[in-house]
């Protein structure tokens, strides 16, 4: 995992030369919940767009998104996957209560439509807050609304917590669910994929499509693990797979191609790409989450997952695209890209034990 400048760091505190690591997962998709129903989405190479029924689509530009049967709560799905993730990392009720929450997540459009005084009473963080309640942490340290760098930037937040001292243990959780203020927005705008399929990197790419996506991790001090992987100390050679942002649409896709190309240098065209988008659609604020999830299960797997979708060549996306079937392999290190409206970026290295 990433930080901050590590000879900052180690000037700053002498404890920030340790190590992040991930013990715990909760993760919810279109393919279902639990990590299992994401590996075996992602396997199949089976894009979980369809039709969708949560509320009429005939106004808008098309009426496919990726998303779970029937109409889910997010806040209920958001205290699902934290449980579960405190469960896989074994925390005792003792260390839950030291461990805060940072989350990303979607606001509630049913606030936004309300009246002013009804909105000051309603803000996102309250909800953090009643998260973390009930999952028995410590409370809410902060909430990011930064569309589709959310997820990720509280990840990166929390290694940076944990790496400098300042914490022993972080939840982040983040959770998107498909809902119609947001479909409208992104219709109106003539960013969705009119004909129902998105295609990242792909000539005749034509927009995204959104989907549902819930998840939260549990970092730690890395006390057991012997060597700490310096960001620093790694070349462009050493990452195994990049899970990209890839949205399908022509400005994004080409602009993140360009700026791999310049970050990775010749090593470029031997670093397998895919964007993951094209099989579980876009989570926007827990697009991060829902990607760092899809990297820890390569990293577990050693399959990269396919870029569904494709349907030819752009020499504007000249990526080693991994296409047709998942693609075997065993990277120690991947690369998860995020960008979000305004220029914000983010990027995120996880790494084998």
């Amino acid at each position: 995992m990433t930080g901050t400048d590590p000879m900052a760091d180690r000037a700053a505190n002498p404890a920030a030369d340790r190590t992040v690591v991930i013990t715990g997962l909760g993760v919810t998709s279109a393919f279902g919940r639990g990590e299992e129903a994401l590996g075996r989405g992602l396997a199949a190479s089976r894009a979980a767009f369809g039709p969708l029924g949560r509320f009429a689509t005939d106004r808008y530009r098309t009426g496919v998104a990726a998303v779970l049967p029937g109409s889910p709560d997010l806040d209920e799905e958001l205290r699902r996957v934290v449980d579960e993730a405190c469960e896989q990392a074994g925390l005792s009720p003792a260390e839950r209560a030291q461990a805060p929450l940072l989350l990303g997540r979607h606001a509630d459009p049913a606030v936004a439509r309300g009246p002013l005084a009804v909105q000051a009473k309603s803000a996102i963080s309250d909800t953090a807050a009643a998260l973390a309640r009930p999952c028995g942490l410590l409370g809410a340290a902060r909430t990011y609304t930064n569309a589709c760098v959310a997820a990720s930037t509280a990840v990166f937040e929390a290694a940076v917590r944990i790496r400098t001292g300042r914490q022993d243990r972080v939840v982040v959780s983040a959770g998107y669910l498909v809902d119609e203020d947001n479909f409208a927005l992104f219709s109106a705008g003539r960013a969705l994929a009119p004909d129902g399929v998105l295609r990242p990197f792909s000539a005749g790419r034509k927009g995204l499509l959104l989907g549902d996506g819930v998840g939260a991790v549990v970092l730690e001090s890395a006390r057991a693990v012997g060597a700490a992987l310096d960001r620093a100390g790694l070349a462009p050679a050493d990452i195994g797979y990049v899970n990209a942002h890839g949205t399908g649409t022509p400005a994004n896709d080409s602009s993140e191609s360009a700026a791999l190309r310049l970050a990775l240098g010749e090593a470029v065209d031997s670093t397998p790409v895919s964007s993951t988008k094209s099989l579980h659609g876009h989570a926007l604020e827990a697009s991060g989450m829902l990607e760092l999830a899809v990297s820890l299960l390569v990293l577990r797997n050693g399959e990269l997952p396919v870029n569904a979708g494709y349907s030819g060549p752009d020499d504007d996306c000249r990526l080693d695209l991994v296409l047709g079937s998942p693609r075997r392999v065993s990277p120690r290190h991947v690369l998860s890209l995020n960008a979000a409206f305004g220029g914000a970026d983010t990027a995120l290295v996880v790494s084998a034990p």
